[in-house]
């Protein structure tokens, strides 16, 4: 790998400052240092510019005003080089705006072109630029790259200005340019660019077109090398042995003597998914599952079923949860339906145990007494062993990284494993994310639930709906109302939960017992509140997000979430799910009256279905595959180009294609090693 000292301009110091900054240690890593956009710079006078349209000003600014007032405004009015004028506003701006944007400043300012009393754009994108930095540049191209950079980079002069300098040289030089690493049929069979020629007409593309196709080209390559990584997982996955297996489907007499005593019966779809699971672990080779299922399909009980067959053949299970009420919840219903056998020793391990509580604990887990472990992060802990580990369940796992999963795992002799989540996957993540795992869906929910109503109010209809709570609270029903705050904030205007408990409790609803739950209370405390809900003891159960998965309360038929533009589209049928699981009709009641664009698609994809898959489409339409289940927060992601849902297509090629050449060139594989244990810039 060519020194970023060899690039001329860059010394020791400004190359160290890179490293640090950015983890770049070679010339091909800054080639992957891709812009995170372009100014136009070719829109130079009104003549161009049509209202409504999505443009990029080069702007110089002539004076600033601020207007106080309950919604102040601060106004910046510009002009272009014709000395055309072009106003730009903020509503209620911050103290930065104010002190950046200054007479004689030149901005490049992006965002839709409205007319009011002239042209304007409301809340633009930014930059404070050199009016002079065009001429300096050798690139030709009216499109001018723009990169991320820290403040170290920037007081060290690397800021966009001086990293298109960087780039510039580096892109004089052929030398410096990394070999094709994509299989040349490949290359043929989609018509991309070279390497060579993508790389550098990503940095500096003489037009759009070329833009568009060098980032076509990047992204194929992205997930080209994610589906290669994924498949080398899966091999190397078949390569290791087992030590432990499972009793072989039919041959468990607790899992005989479990179907028995349920109160319902399985559905086809929880057949067919222990039966698939228990056949596939019999093989040589250690399997991993993705077991998904929508809100209430019953994937608890057949993670029970499953474990039963460890069990028995002497096998212990961790069972990994992601909050202490969830782990609560798993612990009290495992327990529940374990006791019926009277054969199993169910433990719980979590952050709140107290230190000679936990080493009991520890020693029952240990010497192989307990053979069902269910806990938080508290698992993964050093300190935790286990005699004969040989599964692995992880509830809501992508709340849970690569690493979080791989130190479960290396607890136990090459385990099976078994992730499970409440928020279907669309087909497209699957084919990358989870491509090393094994799909398992349920989709039928267990027969006598009702569908949930759904239905959204604004504020004009409260006293109606606190109405229609009282009605359902007499007639025995209980209630959730969900917040997205504990208390009030002065920078978001939002009913806090606290402030709720104290108007519904003395106001509102002075008859009835009301509690307050949220994820800053004692562990005893939020056990004491979900038991006396269980309980029926308490009436309307006001919280936060806290409630968002694993309680089950089948007497609850109505919740309510106030501000519901607050949340994602999972969220909200994650909270939804909380109610229906009863044999009563079960409503939820989405309260929002600010709503923009987005939050009104999510609020009526809710009030329109009830199925987690065509919800999970759905989100993935409105907000892209980056923000999905939150992938790249808990490290399930590596892609920083690719899109899943925008370049599914180029998604379904790319699996295809990873497994049509799976031999590739050293340079090919030392690019793998080195691609996805970095962090890149977005290209848009």
């Amino acid at each position: 790998m060519t020194d970023l000292t060899s690039i001329h301009g860059l010394g020791p110091k400004k190359a160290d400052i890179l490293r640090k900054e950015t983890s770049l240690n070679s010339i091909e890593d800054l080639f992957y240092y891709f812009p995170r956009r372009y100014l136009d710079r070719s829109i130079t006078s009104t003549q161009e510019l049509s209202v409504g349209q999505n443009v990029t000003l080069i702007l110089e600014v002539k004076s600033t005003y601020l207007i106080r007032g309950r919604i102040s405004r601060f106004t910046a009015r510009c002009s272009l080089k014709d000395e055309t004028s072009v106003n730009l506003l903020w509503f209620r701006p911050n103290r930065y705006i104010q002190r950046v944007i200054q007479k004689g400043e030149y901005l490049a300012a992006s965002g839709k072109l409205t007319f009011f009393s002239g042209l304007q754009i409301a809340h633009p994108e930014f930059e404070i630029i050199d009016p002079e930095e065009e001429d300096e540049l050798t690139c030709s191209s009216r499109l001018i790259p723009l990169y991320s950079s820290t403040q170290e980079m920037k007081k060290n002069h690397l800021d966009s200005r001086g990293l298109r300098r960087v780039f510039t040289e580096l892109t004089k030089v052929s030398t410096f340019y990394p070999q094709e690493i994509l299989p040349r049929t490949a290359l043929e069979k989609h018509q991309l660019m070279d390497r060579e020629s993508a790389l550098k007409a990503i940095h500096f593309p003489k037009n759009e077109e070329e833009q568009k196709n060098a980032l076509y080209r990047l992204k194929y390559e992205e997930l080209f090398f994610f589906q290669m990584m994924m498949y080398y997982k899966s091999l190397v996955r078949e390569k290791k042995k087992r030590s432990l297996r499972p009793l072989s489907w039919g041959k468990s007499n607790s899992y005989e003597s479990l179907l028995k005593n349920l109160p319902f019966t399985l559905t086809s779809d929880q057949n067919n998914t222990i039966q698939k699971i228990l056949k596939s672990c019999q093989e040589d080779s250690p399997c991993s599952f993705l077991l998904q299922g929508d809100v209430g399909s019953g994937k608890t009980v057949v993670a029970l079923a499953v474990i039963l067959h460890y069990t028995e053949a002497g096998i212990q299970t961790a069972f990994l949860a992601p909050t202490e009420i969830l782990a609560q919840q798993h612990f009290i219903t495992i327990s529940n339906l374990v006791g019926l056998l009277g054969a199993q020793y169910v433990e719980i391990l979590t952050g709140s145990d107290k230190k000679k509580e936990r080493e009991m604990k520890l020693e029952r887990i240990v010497s192989g007494e307990a053979n069902i472990v269910i806990g938080t992060h508290s698992i993964l802990e050093e300190g935790v062993l286990f005699r004969r580990l040989g599964l692995v369940i992880i509830d809501e796992q992508h709340r849970f990284g690569v690493k979080q999963r791989d130190a479960i795992q290396g607890k136990g002799n090459n385990p099976d494993i078994i992730t499970m989540s409440a928020t279907p996957i669309p087909r497209t993540l699957c084919l990358t994310e989870f491509a090393d795992l094994e799909l398992v869906t349920l989709k039928e929910k267990p027969k006598g639930r009702k569908p949930i109503q759904t239905m959204h109010l604004t504020e004009k209809k409260r006293q109606g709906l606190y109405t229609s709570i009282r009605n359902h609270l007499q007639k025995g029903a209980q209630c959730f109302i969900v917040y997205p705050l504990i208390e009030e904030s002065e920078k978001i205007d939002l009913k806090a939960a606290s402030q709720a408990y104290e108007e519904l409790s003395s106001d509102i609803f002075p008859d009835f017992s009301i509690a307050l739950l949220h994820g800053r209370l004692k562990k005893q405390e939020k056990e004491q509140i979900m038991n006396q809900f269980r309980n029926g003891k308490i009436h309307i159960l006001i919280t936060t997000t806290v409630i968002e998965v694993g309680v089950d309360i089948p007497n609850a038929s109505v919740i309510v979430i106030e501000h519901a533009e607050r949340f994602g589209i999972s969220q909200l049928h994650q909270l939804r799910g909380r109610v229906g699981r009863g044999k009563n009709q079960s409503y939820c009641v989405l309260v929002s009256d600010a709503m923009n664009d987005e939050s009104r698609a999510r609020i009526k994809a809710l009030v329109e279905s009830n199925d987690g898959f065509y919800l999970a489409e759905k989100d993935l339409e409105i907000r892209g595959s980056g923000e999905i289940l939150g992938l790249r927060q808990h490290g399930l992601s590596d892609l920083h180009l690719a899109d899943l849902w925008k370049d599914r297509e180029l998604a379904a090629f790319a699996y295809e294609d990873a497994r049509l050449y799976p031999e590739i060139s050293d340079a090919a594989l030392e690019f793998l090693n080195r691609r996805f244990s970095q962090e890149g810039n977005i290209c848009s």
